[in-house]
């Protein structure tokens, strides 16, 4: 079979079985042409829920999906590789968590919404990295125990200066790989181009971006800007991307150590056993972890909303 015939065959089983297929954005090209939705992880879980399809393929990671049954729980929900996990979701036990609320009992607890629904269940709210400083500017409580990023933490503490945040040891391995040496680096190979970077990154880098922001915004700014040349702080797959959206454009790694080796292991082959039936990994929690994780997620919305 080739690709283009496996991603026909996709398209024609996904119809048939009443599949919604979710893409996030550090997926390859290949899989973005059979998607439903692309995305961040938290804007896929929503369109999941308005979705007609009573079962969803998220193409990511496990808290991503379990994200999408938090908010869908009337729904079978799928991962497209079983051991797609993300260290940053998992380096925060829950026990570890609830040792510290102890310890900080004053302290709000934000959890980035890369965190395990086990760990939502023990937060006051989530937050993603578009809307974490909106939100953390709009807790009532001064003191913030922010979890598990210490990288977008030490950000939106930047942002947010009126409010006592405490960060844990944590961050994302793929984004923290990322030096100020490669932004200098890079800026000298291109010195016309525009810097964009993830607030994962640490914040010696952040602080050399032209702009930061989450996936989905670092990509809406290049597609609007009127700079033609772009050095990318990231997972590696969104320069491909963007060099498909942006063909009059040039598109740069800022490091080509950037990339995520548990969004790499899913291939055009898993989604077609997915959706095929031949293998599938059903992404299961129980109804006393949905009621405790969406708690936080809700309270998010609310505070989004203010």
């Amino acid at each position: 079979m080739t690709v283009q015939q496996m991603k026909d065959e996709i398209l024609r089983l996904k119809a048939e079985n009443d599949i919604c297929i979710l893409v996030h954005a550090y997926q390859n090209h290949d899989i973005f042409e059979v998607a439903d939705y692309i995305g961040d992880s938290y804007g896929l879980s929503e369109k999941a829920a308005a979705a007609k399809q009573k079962t969803v393929l998220m193409c990511g990671v496990r808290f991503m999906a379990e994200t999408v049954k938090i908010l869908s729980p009337e729904k079978t929900v799928l991962l497209s590789h079983e051991d797609a996990g993300c260290p940053m979701a998992e380096q925060l036990s829950v026990q570890e968590l609830r040792e510290l609320k102890a310890k900080y009992p004053d302290y709000a607890v934000a959890a980035y919404v890369n965190t395990t629904a086990a760990l939502k269940c023990e937060c006051d709210v989530c937050v993603t990295s578009s809307s974490a400083v909106k939100i953390i500017k709009n807790i009532e409580n001064k003191n913030i125990l922010f979890i598990p990023d210490c990288n977008l933490g030490s950000w939106v503490a930047e942002c947010a200066p009126d409010k006592n945040i405490k960060l844990i040891n944590g961050g994302c391995p793929t984004h923290m790989r990322i030096t100020p040496a490669d932004v200098e680096k890079a800026k000298a190979a291109h010195p016309g181009a525009l810097v964009l970077v993830h607030p994962e990154c640490k914040s010696e880098v952040t602080k050399l971006a032209d702009f930061a922001g989450s996936t989905t915004e670092i990509m809406d700014f290049a597609k609007k800007s009127d700079c033609s040349e772009f050095i990318i702080g990231t997972e590696n797959s969104i320069i491909e991307h963007l060099q498909y959206m942006c063909p009059d454009k040039f598109f740069y790694a800022l490091s080509k150590n950037c990339v995520c080796e548990n969004m790499k292991l899913t291939t055009l082959v898993d989604v077609y056993n997915a959706v095929s039936g031949k293998k599938r990994c059903e992404v299961v929690l129980d109804d006393e972890t949905i009621r405790l994780a969406k708690k936080s997620l809700d309270e998010m919305h609310r505070l989004g909303s203010m």
